[in-house]
C-alpha cells in the first residue's frame, strides 16, 4: 500500500512550490482534480498543458494515481438526464480517461452527478449499467478504470452501499470498470465490516481516506480508521490509500497535509509498502 494525496488540498491552479514538498512529507502519489488545475478541462484542454502538468508531478518525486471529482466544473452532467446530456456525459468521461492515461494515473472515481430523485431503483440501476457497458468499450484502449464512490445518504440517493457498486460491476464484467471504498462514506452507510470488504476484495483498485467535511484526517473521530486499516489489511489491499481533504487554509495546506499523512501512517503503517 502507497499513500497520495488530492491536489484538493493544494492552492488551485498552480501549487508547484506545494507539489516539490510533498514527496519529503512520505507521499508518493497525488490523485487529480482536474478543475483544480485547468480552468477548462474539456475542448479548451490542450495535450501540452497536460504533458506540462504531468511533468511537475513527475519532477516532484510523485506519480498521478487517477482523477476524481470529475462533474465539478460540469455539473450539467450526470445519470438520469435527457439523451443529448447523457451522450455529452459519455463524451466527457471518454475525453477525462485519455486525459488520466495521459498523466500516467489509472482511476477514475465518480462521486457526484448521479442523484435519481423520481427514477425508480431498478431503472437507475439498468440505466447506469448500460452507461458503464458503453463507456468501458470506450476507453478499454487507455488502460484505465471507473469507479463508483459509495457515498452516505446526504451526499447523493444513488450507490450508498458499498453492495450497490459491486452489483454494476458485476453486470458489466469489464476490466475498466472497478470498486472505489471510501472511510467517511463506510463510516456513514454502517459498513465498516470485515464481510464488506472480504465481498469487495476481488474488485478494489483504490481507497479514500477522509473524514465528514473533508478535513484532517482523524480530526473528527467519526471514522474508525484502525479498524478500516486491519480490514484492508486482512484482504491484503496493496493499492494507494489516497488523502481525499479540501484545502482548509491556504497559509498552511502543506501543514494540514502532513498532519493527516501522520495520522495515516501511525493507523495504515502495518500495511504500507
Amino acid at each position: 500500500m502507497k499513500f497520495a494525496v488530492s491536489n484538493i488540498a493544494l492552492p488551485a491552479y498552480n501549487h508547484r512550490i506545494e507539489l516539490s514538498q510533498l514527496a519529503s512529507l512520505g507521499l508518493s502519489g497525488l490523485e487529480v482534480a482536474p478543475s483544480r488545475i485547468w480552468q477548462e478541462t474539456w475542448l479548451g484542454l490542450s495535450a501540452s498543458e497536460v504533458s506540462g502538468y504531468r511533468r511537475e508531478v513527475e519532477q516532484a518525486g510523485l506519480s498521478v494515481v487517477g482523477l476524481h471529482s470529475l462533474l465539478f466544473d460540469q455539473p450539467e452532467l450526470g445519470l438520469f438526464q435527457d439523451t443529448r446530456t447523457t451522450k455529452r456525459t459519455l463524451d466527457f468521461f471518454t475525453h477525462l480517461s485519455g486525459v488520466c492515461r495521459d498523466l500516467g494515473g489509472k482511476t477514475l472515481i465518480w462521486g457526484g452527478g448521479r442523484h435519481r430523485g423520481d427514477v425508480p431503483e431498478n431503472d437507475a440501476y439498468d440505466e447506469a449499467i448500460s452507461f458503464m457497458g458503453e463507456l468501458t468499450h470506450r476507453i478499454e484502449s487507455h488502460g484505465t478504470c471507473f469507479c463508483f464512490e459509495p457515498l452516505g445518504p446526504a451526499d447523493s440517493d444513488f450507490i450508498n452501499s458499498v453492495y450497490d457498486s459491486i452489483k454494476i460491476v458485476e453486470a458489466v464484467n469489464h476490466p475498466a470498470l472497478k470498486v472505489q471504498l471510501d472511510a467517511k462514506a463506510l463510516a456513514e452507510n454502517g459498513e465498516v465490516k470485515e464481510a464488506v470488504f472480504c465481498d469487495a476484495a476481488p474488485y478494489i483498485t483504490h481507497f479514500h481516506a477522509n473524514e465528514p467535511g473533508l478535513g484532517v484526517i482523524g480530526s473528527t473521530g467519526k471514522v474508525p480508521h484502525d479498524q478500516i486499516a486491519s480490514f484492508l489489511y486482512k484482504i491484503n489491499y496493496s493499492g494507494f490509500v489516497s488523502i481525499e481533504q479540501r484545502m482548509l487554509d491556504a497559509g498552511r495546506a502543506l501543514k494540514d497535509i502532513e498532519a493527516s499523512y501522520l495520522f495515516l501512517d501511525t493507523s495504515y503503517s502495518r500495511i504500507a509498502l
